[in-house]
């Protein structure tokens, strides 16, 4: 896979002495230094860190292609972080992975183009991955495909607190899992979709580095969204000592059956039993 971002600017340092080969765009370099030493800055390197160990990864059928947003898309994303990520935040939503028309195209988790331009109101050059499948480019801010799971999550929490800083002010998003896996013909795959070792290697990874993640936001809860994220983020922040509550939320993809007949009402309910609604008040 390539490196994170393109073009001349400011390299990352590991921590320790490990040096991160990544080459970071000149404004993109400046928020990095500007945020090195808080939470944002802290979650940014665990980011860059994952990102790192996964380069030594191969994968074989049925994965044919492999796009990290993290990478082509690190500009957007890191702006994201650095808008949105700050101490004093108590919950993280966490997906799985991204969505090829969502965090695929923006660098931001569950990142339907609109929700991410027109309220979050982030923008910031995407490239490309290093192999693209035809069917699957990647445009950035201009591709025109709607992501359903996306713009029903992030136009919840819109109608919900009306402004990003109400909900970020005791809430992020991020997701297990950076990389989008699709197959020959450009279907995307979830990682348990993946051949059992290939899977296996990838969310061992992927594991520790939610842990690293987590200390460094210093949230006290995790709410999985799809069974699937809440069960591997119970496993694993249990199993590092890490001691947070780890909750679960319906997925709103629209493969969810349940999702598509009122996903905002069961979303609203859950998270009042939760006791994390009154913390989105405005």
């Amino acid at each position: 896979m390539q490196g994170a971002g393109e073009g001349e600017g400011g390299g990352v340092d590991g921590g320790g002495g490990q040096a991160l080969a990544v080459q970071l765009p000149p404004a993109v370099a400046e928020l990095w230094e500007e945020r090195a030493g808080d939470v944002g800055g802290a979650f940014l390197r665990s980011e860059l860190e994952l990102c790192a160990r996964l380069r030594g990864l191969e994968f074989g059928p049925p994965v044919r292609y492999v796009y990290n947003p993290l990478e082509y898309a690190w500009e957007p994303h890191s702006r994201y972080v650095s808008t949105y990520c700050h101490s004093g935040q108590q919950v993280l939503f966490l997906g799985m992975n991204p969505g090829p028309f969502g965090m695929a195209q923006t660098g931001v988790p569950f990142g339907e183009v609109a929700s991410v331009r027109d309220w979050l109101q982030i923008s910031g050059e995407v490239g490309r991955p290093p192999e693209e499948h035809p069917k699957r480019p990647i445009l950035g801010l201009q591709c025109a495909q709607r992501e359903v799971s996306g713009a029903r999550f992030w136009g919840f929490f819109r109608s919900l607190c009306g402004e990003p800083g109400i909900f970020f002010r005791r809430c992020f998003v991020h997701n297990l899992c950076p990389l989008v896996f699709m197959n020959q013909a450009g279907k995307n795959l979830t990682p348990p979709e993946l051949a059992t070792p290939q899977r296996e290697a990838l969310l061992r990874l992927c594991d520790e580095g939610l842990c690293q993640a987590v200390r460094a936001l210093g949230v006290t809860t995790v709410v999985g969204v799809g069974r699937v994220a809440e069960q591997r983020a119970r496993k694993a922040l249990s199993a590092a000592g890490v001691q947070v509550r780890v909750e679960g939320l319906m997925h709103p993809s629209p493969r969810n059956p349940l999702a598509n007949k009122g996903w905002e009402a069961v979303a609203r309910a859950r998270l009042q039993e939760l006791g994390i609604l009154e913390l989105l008040a405005p």
